[in-house]
């Protein structure tokens, strides 16, 4: 049986954190405060190490990689976006836009697969797609109704379609693709590069910005499809998905409590009523992580990839 939540997590410790380049050319949540390297790199350390404690405290399970200077990944941290793990023994390897994204695969795939101990592991591995140049992002391209088995994907240049259908094929799932649209404070309109950053599917409940879905009826399509699975719809603002109020993960303990894993500035942006929504079935763990989203662009939920 799919499960929507797990307590097992896989979490890299950053090495030379920093701002990256390669994906700062559509990742436009990203900010470049040119702080010397190593302050920015202590700073992420400190908030990632206060994050994984906070989780491990509420009885659950990390599995903590530490991340090494060479070859430089600067977004190891973000470990989401090259796997997924299922609970049918099967982890999905995916295609990434930045080339040097694509050297995580290569420096943590045997220890990920040393830590899951599954004899019966089977690899999908969707890499090749690569070469073409159609990439999927794992579960910062997907959202996962994993009970349901339906995957929301906001198109973008780091989730195409051909990919989105592959994985789908693949894996049994429902495609629901889409296009969403970030309007910034200066006026400008970007196509937002990972579906998380802009909606969650929880176990009882949604998080979405319907508003940067610009297509009316690809609008309807998907809030219809979160209703068809019963899933009460915490509709947030595109001023909030800034914060990164839309790039949160719901997991549960070992004794099975459902928490919900957000940062500071999430949690400051949600309204009262949001907030008393989301812990009416899942208590809230939140942690301020203001250094790892200004230059990564990328929050909480893209740091923590779920172990099934």
């Amino acid at each position: 049986m799919n499960k929507q939540t797990t307590y097992k997590f896989l979490m890299i410790r950053p090495s030379k954190f920093y701002f990256n380049t390669e994906t700062a050319v559509n990742n436009a949540y990203q900010k470049n405060l040119e702080e010397d390297p190593k302050i920015v790199e202590a700073k992420a350390l400190v908030e990632f190490d206060n994050l994984a404690k906070k989780i491990k405290d509420s009885g659950m399970e990390i599995n903590i990689i530490q991340d090494t200077p060479i070859p430089y990944t600067p977004d190891s941290i973000f470990p989401n976006n090259w796997f997924s793990s299922h609970s049918d023994d099967k982890v999905v390897i995916y295609p990434m836009f930045a080339p040097n994204r694509r050297l995580e695969r290569q420096k943590f795939l045997e220890e990920l697969i040393v830590i899951l101990n599954d004899k019966k592991l089977e690899i999908i591995d969707l890499t090749s797609e690569e070469k073409t140049e159609n990439f999927l992002e794992g579960t910062g391209a997907l959202v996962l109704d994993r009970v349901n088995k339906i995957a929301y994907c906001s198109l973008s240049q780091r989730a195409h379609l051909e990919s989105l259908n592959l994985f789908c094929k693949m894996m049994g799932y429902k495609p629901i693709s889409f296009q969403s649209t970030q309007t910034f404070p200066d006026g400008k309109e970007i196509i937002i590069y990972h579906t998380n950053v802009m909606m969650m599917v929880g176990e009882d409940f949604a998080v979405i910005c319907s508003d940067v879905i610009k297509n009316l009826e690809e609008r309807e399509t998907v809030l219809n499809q979160l209703k068809l699975t019963n899933k009460e719809i915490i509709d947030i603002s595109q001023d909030q998905v800034l914060k990164f109020a839309g790039n949160l993960l719901e997991v549960r303990n070992k004794s099975g409590k459902r928490y919900t894993l957000m940062s500071k500035s999430a949690h400051d942006a949600l309204t009262p009523e949001q907030l008393k929504t989301i812990s009416k079935s899942s208590e809230i763990i939140y942690s301020d992580i203001t250094t790892i989203e200004t230059y990564g662009g990328g929050s909480v939920r893209c740091m923590i990839a779920e172990l099934y």
